[in-house]
Parts: structure tokens; sequence; C-alpha cells
């Protein structure tokens, strides 16, 4: 989301959370070499994230300040009623919940006052070291990256208006934050 003050004449327009400011996250990583068998590793890495905040723009500069890299926000709709944000890759945030503000002004939705999608996601490695002589080894490596192939949602469409209606694809997210579940294997000499 964009990084620069709104409305410079009223700095507290722009107060909330950094675009990056994760509520929760934990990471978590292991290792087991197991009892039995010979040069056998079992490594894990765990990460759970909370969502990231977002900001519901206006794909117009409806303020008419001319300042195109920073879009202007919409207004909370007060006839809405019901949850905002429904949680849904197809639709991750009810458009309805806000109108446009009149032109020459600003809307009233305050910066980053949404949470996006969370993130889950656990990678594992199982390695077999061999020695091939005194100074050298081998190292069977078998990878797994997003093992569970949990769909980690990217960003949703912040985009609610477009030309002074209610865009086709606000909150629709297309994107993942990870890539499904992927394996590799390798060898590694070490000498």
């Amino acid at each position: 989301q964009a990084q620069m003050i709104l409305d410079r004449n009223d700095l507290r327009r722009d107060w909330g959370p950094s675009a990056l400011n994760a509520a929760s996250q934990a990471s978590i990583s292991g290792s087991y070499k197991p009892p039995f068998g010979r040069g056998w590793q079992l490594n894990g890495i765990a990460t759970m994230l909370s969502g990231f905040p977002f900001t519901p723009t206006i794909g117009a500069n409806r303020s008419g300040d001319g300042d195109t890299r920073n879009p202007d926000r919409p207004s909370v709709n007060p006839a809405f009623t019901g949850p905002v944000v429904l949680g849904q890759a197809g639709q991750w945030f009810n458009p309805n919940a806000f109108i446009l503000p009149a032109a020459g002004t600003y809307g009233n939705l305050g910066r980053g006052v949404y949470k996006g999608p969370g993130l889950v996601d656990l990678d594992l490695s199982l390695f077999k070291s061999t020695k091939v002589s005194e100074k050298a080894s081998l190292q069977f490596r078998a990878e797994f990256f997003n093992v569970l192939n949990h769909a980690n949602l990217g960003t949703p469409n912040a985009t609610v208006f477009s030309n002074g209606a209610i865009n086709a694809s606000a909150g629709l997210i297309t994107t993942l934050a990870t890539a499904p579940r992927q394996i590799q294997f390798g060898l590694k000499l070490i000498f």
C-alpha cells in the first residue's frame, strides 16, 4: 500500500499500522537425528503469520489533489451492516461497505484498518550422509516445501470503485503468497 501522506493538512488521517505490521508471527525450526540407522537427519521449519494490514482504495483521484501515486480512500457506508471482511478468495472484503466521497474531498476510511490473509507454511527435509572416503562424504537430500500444500492467499484487489461504480473484482484474490507443494532431490559432495 502507498507509503505517502494522503492529506498533508491532516496527518492524523494516515495514522495506522505499517504495511508490514503482522500482529502475530512465529517461526519454529528443528533438526532430529534418529537413533536408528546412520547418517540420517530430519529437519523442519514451520512459519505462521497473521495477515498484513491493507487499505481499500478508490480507482481515481476523487479528491482532486493531483497525487496519482497515492490512491484516495473511500468513505465508510453508514447504511452497511454485516461483516466487512468476508475472508474468501473470491471476495476477501465486501465492497458494499464503502461509498464514494463527494468530489473534491477525501474519504473517511482509515489507513490499514483491515487485515489480509494469514500464512501457514511447513517445510521439511530429509538428509542421508554417507562417507565415501576419509575426507569426503556424499549427502542425499530430499526437500519438501509447503509440504501440507496449504494455499496461502496473496493480497486482495484493494480497488473498490472503477469509473464511479463498484469494481467487479474488488476484494478478489488472484495470487498466492507461497508456491504450492514443491519437492526436490539432490546430491551434495562434501570434501
